[in-house]
């Protein structure tokens, strides 16, 4: 069977670019040729709108997959304008998922049993989760499913407080769950080189998660907010700009790290 790679984008920590860097870099390695789902887990839908689904009138959300009012995952993937770019969307009626699955048996484990009827019929080569900012149950189902981990970081000092527990989360979810679960990486976000508080954060990270994080750091950029206001993943709203070419180099970067060198 050829390997889907299922990758999942958390921080419990809100504002991180957690969003952006997910629908970035589906987006951008679909235009690389991979074939990608982005998975919108999150009940605020913001990767949905970002790319233009009205988040209201859907025939079939992430909710309804959850809640097998979608007979099949297929029937709620939709396929977008963008190269290679399916997504399934989400809503707001994802937020009640959490107490609904509270009575499910197996609720940590319900996304992997519905993506693994989706990986059998080879229909992506990845699959791209953006999950929401907490560690609940939503996430969870992420992360077993997952078979890698991509971890959007601010370079902040509290940041560094919340991928302490996330790790710890982690480790938990590989030794319970998912022992083939693997960190593909910390990715940088919002760095500013010029600040001291950016070279600081990175040192400590650099110290703390050697190896783990990504070469391509991404930058401050007012262009990544106006792409998002646009609908449009940054590598098609401004093909050229320093933060499209980032996110692109961000994409071939996952592909090495997952694939081997393209």
């Amino acid at each position: 069977m050829p390997k889907v790679h299922i990758i999942s984008f958390a921080n419990q920590k809100g504002g991180v670019g957690k969003t952006t860097s997910a629908l970035s870099c589906a987006s951008s390695l679909g235009a690389l040729g991979k074939r990608v789902l982005l998975i919108d887990l999150d009940p605020q839908a913001n990767s949905t709108s970002s790319l233009g689904i009205a988040k209201n009138g859907l025939k079939y959300s992430i909710y309804d997959v959850f809640t097998g009012k979608a007979e099949d995952i297929s029937q709620a993937i939709v396929e977008t304008k963008y190269k290679n770019l399916s997504i399934i969307p989400s809503n707001m009626m994802l937020a009640s998922i959490e107490a609904e699955l509270t009575t499910e048996g197996g609720r940590e484990s319900y996304l992997k049993r519905i993506l693994k009827d989706l990986s059998a019929k080879d229909l992506f080569d990845y699959v791209i989760i953006d999950c929401p900012p907490s560690l609940g149950m939503i996430t969870i189902n992420a992360l077993v499913a997952s078979t890698g981990l991509i971890i959007p970081t601010q370079c902040e000092y509290f940041a560094l407080e919340g991928l302490t527990q996330l790790m710890m989360t982690v480790k938990a979810i590989k030794a319970r769950y998912n022992k083939n679960l693997v960190i593909t990486g910390i990715l940088v976000t919002m760095f500013t080189p010029r600040f001291k508080l950016s070279k600081e954060v990175l040192n400590e990270l650099e110290n703390y998660y050697f190896g783990m994080i990504f070469d391509q750091k991404i930058s401050r950029s007012i262009v990544i907010s106006e792409a998002s206001s646009y609908a449009e993943p940054i590598n098609y709203y401004s093909k050229y700009s320093k933060s499209s070419l980032e996110y692109q180099k961000v994409a071939r970067e996952i592909i090495e790290r997952t694939e081997g060198i393209i």
